[in-house]
């Protein structure tokens, strides 16, 4: 005969949102089980920043975080901020530093934050089976049952299908469709651009980066572009992939500290047996600037061009236009954009509110931060969120 094993929460995913949602219920004295495929927690955790982890953003705020309902995240983010996470860091002993833009990374290894999360899920007793297909799900009776475990609640905290070499899979959104609740297409972000067309030639400056701002319809990035054998990558295209959509065109300026038509025109006068290659070469990498001179086709002194063509090239090397033909998809995405629609879900437990019990976090529900900790400090946010949801018993509709 079958034992059944009975708890009050069976977490589906031992990344940062399970974790976090595990140890926040467990320390509040909930009988928690965490069920992973992976052979240990943490895995995406572990390759996070290069082996350190980013793991969160001192600038974190709504306004960075994409999502079909832009005010969704509010609620968990005021509640769990990035100095929650800083203390628990502080305490313990996890040397840190600020790198650039607010991002915070360990000194070490991100193995310390992984095992800071499992140290604070032990204090909870929190139950972990690793290894093993999550199989089949079932409700019954008011009750979740994941093979032979059952528990009043159950939380999707699966994450997306981005870098599937780790083990992602679509699981979260197959979930949401069992239980009915709405899922907005999910999509590759912070990936890098493909190229095709006339863009092919700057595949030739392959290992090349330079200061940028990115643009796609009214958002903007200032931050670095590395060129690639398939396209377009670094920080800035990362950042501006997220924003974007398959047949859009997206800008590039090429001089972002500089008006690039007062730079040319001055430099006319006060250098003009310059040209554009030289002028071009005291702000960019060479072999950057060198393909830019050559596809404004304006060879020969600037004294010898008029302002007129000199306006015109500021123009384009203020707003170079590319139309990306794709990106380099799942296998390369930092991150999955779209995923369980927040229509479905309280902003501030992460229940769903057609199915008491069931609760939706972190990279699997339609909340995508910008690059830098961002999506860090929403796994812990909505995690703690549902946590002490759970934690507190709280239902939607229902109070025991």
């Amino acid at each position: 005969m079958t034992t059944i094993q009975h708890y009050d929460v069976i977490i589906l995913g031992a990344g940062g949102a399970g974790l976090m949602c595990a140890l926040t219920a467990g320390q509040r004295g909930k009988r928690v089980l965490v069920i992973d495929h992976a052979d240990g927690p943490g895995k995406k955790i572990l390759i996070s920043g290069g082996g350190r982890c980013n793991f969160t953003n001192i600038h974190t705020a709504p306004d960075r975080y994409l999502s079909a309902n832009p005010h969704f995240a509010k609620s968990a983010l005021s509640r769990y901020r990035p100095d929650n996470f800083i203390e628990l860091v502080n305490a313990h002993g996890i040397a840190w530093h600020e790198k650039t833009l607010g991002q915070l990374f360990c000194d070490g290894s991100a193995r310390q934050i992984v095992a800071m999360l499992m140290a604070e899920c032990g204090k909870g007793q929190v139950a972990f089976r690793f290894g093993a297909p999550i199989g089949p799900i079932s409700q019954r009776d008011g009750h979740f049952l994941v093979g032979q475990a059952e528990a009043s609640a159950l939380v999707i905290a699966t994450g997306g299908p981005s870098i599937p070499k780790m083990g992602a899979t679509g699981l979260a959104y197959d979930l949401a469709r069992q239980f009915g609740l709405k899922v907005v297409e999910p999509r590759p972000a912070l990936v890098p651009f493909t190229l095709g067309g006339d863009d092919v030639l700057f595949r030739d400056l392959s290992g090349v980066s330079a200061p940028v701002e990115t643009r796609c319809g009214k958002t903007a990035f200032k931050e670095a572009a590395l060129f690639t054998h398939k396209g377009l990558s670094g920080p800035a295209i990362l950042q501006i992939s997220s924003y974007w959509r398959r047949g859009e065109e997206i800008g590039i300026d090429y001089l972002p500290l500089a008006d690039a038509s007062a730079l040319l025109l001055t430099a006319k006068r006060e250098n003009p047996k310059a040209t554009i290659r030289s002028l071009l070469d005291r702000h960019l990498p060479a072999r950057l600037a060198e393909v830019l001179a050559e596809r404004l086709g304006l060879s020969g002194r600037l004294a010898d061009l008029s302002d007129k063509a000199l306006i015109a090239a500021a123009e384009r090397l203020s707003d170079w236009r590319f139309r990306p033909n794709g990106t380099e998809g799942y296998a390369k995405a930092e991150v999955t954009a779209g995923g369980i629609s927040t229509a479905e879900l309280s902003s501030q437990s992460m229940q769903a509110k057609r199915v008491p019990g069931l609760y939706c976090i972190g990279e699997a529900v339609d909340v995508t931060g910008w690059l830098g900790g961002y999506n860090f400090q929403w796994a812990w946010a909505s995690g703690h969120a549902a946590g002490m949801a759970i934690a507190t018993q709280t239902r939607i509709g229902i109070k025991t």
